[in-house]
């Protein structure tokens, strides 16, 4: 990174074209972990309902040109930049393209559950900001506890 293209987040939600399969998110996916790993670029992708969120971290040129590209795929559709600011330290950087499906609610779920990403659409940018934080963390949280059962069967 120079200081001419310094590091920036972005932040964008779609619509699927048609709603994807495990089978095409894990090939999407594949392809993406490629392409962010050659652009040096990180985040977190989240798909719920033919609706993504995706959080891009990288030099600022690259992760333009993958919203070009993203832009112009026939995946996606309305394809709307929710937030993109300057980053000083990258907060994905252990994950190529992180992802997490969310699920539909269940009877007994835990209250505060996001069963849709409205606010994301319809939210004023301190609503989304709030909701990507939150997003964010519910992530991490959830790689966090991932990672666990398996260092622990390492150890």
């Amino acid at each position: 990174m120079t200081g001419t293209n310094p590091l920036v987040s972005l932040v964008y939600c779609s619509s699927a074209a048609h709603p994807f399969d495990e089978h095409e998110l894990a090939e999407l996916l594949e392809v993406s972990r490629a392409g962010n790993t050659a652009r040096d670029i990180t985040g977190m992708l989240l798909y719920r309902g033919g609706e993504f969120v995706q959080i891009l971290e990288g030099p600022r040129s690259e992760v333009e040109q993958l919203m070009e590209k993203i832009d112009r795929d026939p995946r996606h559709r309305d394809v709307r930049v929710l937030i993109e600011e300057p980053l000083h330290e990258r907060r994905f950087d252990e994950w190529t393209m992180g992802y997490q499906s969310l699920v539909a609610a269940e009877p007994g779920m835990a209250s505060g559950y996001r069963d849709s990403f409205d606010d994301l659409r319809m939210g004023d940018h301190d609503m989304i900001g709030r909701a990507i934080m939150e997003l964010t963390l519910w992530f991490r949280v959830r790689e966090s506890a991932a990672r666990q059962p398996a260092e622990s069967e390492a150890g």
